[in-house]
């Protein structure tokens, strides 16, 4: 089937999102050698300053396929084995027995077993994911708490593992990731962030992608409003925050443009090898924290569409910003969006997530983007 580009149907779905109730939300849409940029909505709600398509963004989970990419390239020189035990290369970190059983890939696929740790170090949010058991005081409460990576690693190990090394589906949990950036660690002899900048960030050339080291967001962005399934009304900004609670697996700031590029290198094959790459799109079924099942690579998510084929990337979210890129097999179509309002769902009577018109004008807005 013939995809279609569209600039004014693409500026229009943008607005249907935005009138649907996300503050601003802008988006890069590429068509082989075409590209369009466009913005719909406010950066800010107090002065009414206008998003823009070129502005810097939090874009969570979509950190985790830069730092697979990393990983990637040391299994490519030959530095680290897909399916050695992590304990091998971490053995004071490595989560006890598991540690002799838990590979390098099912770290990266989040088939561990390992338990997500942040509800053990936001304790308002312990009860997750019961939502309606939990509050959001603990946002407010560690907005500039520095923690440090081995104690939220040591809090998911603790927690009772949510499966068998391997086993399958697995589930999606940050301790993975952030065992992956120790690793990282100690195999480079420094640290994750220089290592992920260095080989992975400047290689492709992203020149407004950052893993940032303080709680600010450089240059021009907009406000990040999170609204925790409506307990903060009216949503407030979070765009201040110290990410040292994910650290690089979810704190990477970017724009739409460099995501675009990031991730058409990347399926090319020029970050990581052809086989490296082969490796990362070998997927399993993984449970999200929204309790779906998706298709999980080596920190790529893949994408079914019908009569438009297959598509690779990654969503991701953080507090009050959320980002989305995909790009078609062929490498000819890409999408990368971002909003600036999450967890807009209001719960119902037993604690779910309602729909909620947003959904239905992202949903339209990303086949629009991927498939015209």
């Amino acid at each position: 089937m013939t995809n279609t580009f569209d600039p004014e149907k693409l500026q229009t779905a943008l607005e249907t999102v935005h009138r649907a109730g996300i503050p601003g939300v802008f988006a890069e849409v590429r068509d082989d050698d075409r590209i369009w940029r466009g913005a719909a909505g406010v950066a800010d709600l107090a002065t009414g300053r206008p998003v823009t398509a070129e502005m810097r963004h939090r874009v969570g989970s979509i950190t985790k396929t830069f730092t697979s990419a990393a990983v990637l390239q040391l299994v490519d020189d030959g530095e680290i084995e897909l399916d050695t035990p992590i304990g091998r290369y971490l053995p004071r970190l490595g989560p006890g027995e598991r540690g002799t059983a838990i590979t390098v890939r099912m770290l990266i696929n989040h088939t561990s077993g390992l338990a997500e740790y942040f509800p053990h170090a936001y304790p308002s949010l312990a009860a997750f994911p019961a939502l309606a058991k939990t509050t959001p005081t603990s946002l407010d409460d560690n907005r500039f708490t520095r923690f440090h990576a081995t104690d939220l690693i040591e809090m998911g190990v603790a927690a009772p593992a949510t499966g068998t090394p391997g086993g399958t589906p697995g589930m999606y949990s940050n301790t993975n990731y952030l065992l992956l950036c120790q690793l990282l660690g100690t195999v480079t002899g420094t640290s994750a962030e220089k290592y992920i900048t260095r080989n992975v960030i400047e290689r492709a050339g992203l020149p407004d992608t950052e893993l940032p080291a303080g709680p600010h967001i450089n240059g021009p962005h907009s406000l990040h409003y999170e609204a925790w399934f409506g307990m903060i009304d009216p949503p407030r900004d979070y765009s201040v925050y110290d990410m040292s609670w994910v650290g690089p697996a979810a704190s990477l700031i970017s724009t739409v443009a460099d995501l675009n590029r990031f991730f058409g290198l990347l399926l090319a094959g020029e970050i990581i090898s052809p086989s490296s790459l082969a490796q990362m799109q070998r997927t399993v079924p993984v449970i999200s924290f929204e309790g779906k099942t998706i298709d999980y690579g080596l920190g790529l998510h893949k994408m079914e569409i019908p009569g438009h084929g297959t598509y690779w990337g990654h969503d991701g979210s953080v507090w009050g910003g959320g980002a989305m890129s995909m790009t078609s097999a062929d490498g000819k179509r890409q999408m990368s969006i971002a909003v600036n309002l999450q967890r807009w769902n209001q719960l119902d009577s037993s604690g779910k997530p309602q729909p909620h018109p947003i959904d239905d004008a992202l949903r339209a807005l990303t086949q629009l983007a991927l498939c015209g």
